[in-house]
């Protein structure tokens, strides 16, 4: 088993902010990569610096809006494999960093753009959050309680996986087509094109059906006993997933009601069978609950809380919950890496660190002399 990952040796510069960019630079960063976030000072007073999302990479400062600034980065950009950004389309080419620039100086670079809307269309110049990216692309209403306003999700769906896990795989089939061609490329990541892809099922239900999938009133959302969520003894919930009929079989004749497996997609009966499991799951916790059922296999789970994942032994063995000591000595909790590769796996090799923190020895490993970073900084370029 080799210690580096299958990145090692590839140079990121991340000019992004907030989570999508960060994100994508950190899956990469854990799998071997040198990552360098690159960030003005103006953005730590907005207090939105998720440190979690550095490990791995070294932080500087830089005021691109300076000359001075502008070189550094330029001969940061020199030696780079790939620059991340995630600002709204036309910010980039503005401060002179966009991809037409740093591909005159390094005509291999491959340069990821992550935007909301996309760099074309209508909506390209529109402010946006993960809430605005859901709705848009047609998801946000199908999440929440049937008849009910539709329900924000407590995750951000179309930032991470939209944007960020999307870059991710922008960037490392860009990487690959490079080791064939020799050519650098252009990404163009929306966030909200990626929740679109999201749609694929409902659409086929849709067409299936002959009508458009509602709030919670689907297959796969709580039309059904079987796919739905119930609320325990102890105000707790359980999730069923219990969609083929073994698995719904399976609990049937654990509960008593055999008579109930043949109607699993009854329509007359459904509320009636809703009705009944609710009544069931109220009379018992959810620890109770979640031992009488572990034997059978019918696809059911309890709704964790994030302290309860934290402490999960699935997770802890399967090394997605780690502690590490930041850099005030403080004991913290981080999450692992859910890629696991057999000969080239990512690792967590640095915590976080604060903003800034690499400023000096990315600047001195470029050239500058002690002399010269010491006026960036007294001149507000790092």
């Amino acid at each position: 088993m080799q210690k580096e990952g299958a990145l090692n040796g590839i140079r990121v510069l991340d000019l992004s902010r907030m989570l999508p960019g960060p994100y994508c630079s950190m899956i990469l960063a854990d799998h071997g990569a040198q990552v360098i976030a690159i960030e003005d000072k103006k953005f730590q007073a907005d207090g939105l610096f998720f440190s979690d999302l550095n490990r791995n990479k070294r932080h500087i400062s830089l005021n691109l809006k300076s000359p001075e600034g502008l070189e550094i980065f330029f001969r940061l950009a020199k030696k780079a494999d790939v620059i991340l950004e995630g600002f709204r389309p036309g910010v980039v080419a503005r401060l002179g960093v966009d991809y037409q620039a740093v591909q005159k100086r390094n005509p291999g670079i491959i340069y990821c753009s992550i935007s909301g809307y996309g760099q074309t269309g209508p909506l390209r110049d529109r402010a946006g959050h993960d809430v605005n990216y859901l709705s848009s692309a047609g998801v946000l209403g199908l999440i929440g309680e049937k008849d009910r306003p539709p329900a924000i999700p407590g995750v951000q769906i179309a930032d991470i996986a939209g944007g960020g896990m999307n870059a991710a795989v922008g960037i490392l089939l860009a990487l690959y087509a490079r080791e064939k061609s020799g050519q650098g490329q252009y990404i163009d990541i929306s966030m909200t094109d990626g929740m679109v892809g999201f749609l694929s099922l409902p659409y086929f239900f849709a067409r299936r059906n002959g009508q458009p999938p509602k709030t919670a009133d689907t297959l796969l959302s709580h039309r059904y006993a079987c796919y739905n969520t119930y609320e325990t003894a102890d105000g707790r919930y359980l999730a069923l997933g219990a969609v083929e009929n073994r698995f719904w079989r399976g609990l049937c004749e654990h509960l008593q009601r055999p008579e109930y497996v043949a109607l699993q997609y009854d329509e007359p009966r459904r509320e009636e069978i809703i009705g009944f499991l609710r009544q069931q799951f109220l009379t018992k916790t959810l620890a109770v609950w979640e031992h009488e059922l572990a034997h059978l296999d019918i696809c059911c789970s309890g709704v964790k809380t994030m302290e309860e994942v934290l402490t999960d032994p699935l997770f802890i063995e399967r090394e997605m919950v780690h502690s590490y000591t930041d850099m005030d000595g403080k004991k913290r909790h981080g999450f692992g890496i859910p890629v696991k590769m057999s000969h080239t796996p990512g690792s967590i090799r640095t915590p976080p660190g604060p903003f800034g923190e690499g400023t000096r020895d990315v600047l001195a490993e470029a050239g500058y002399s002690e002399d010269q970073i010491e006026a960036f900084i007294a001149t507000g370029v790092v």
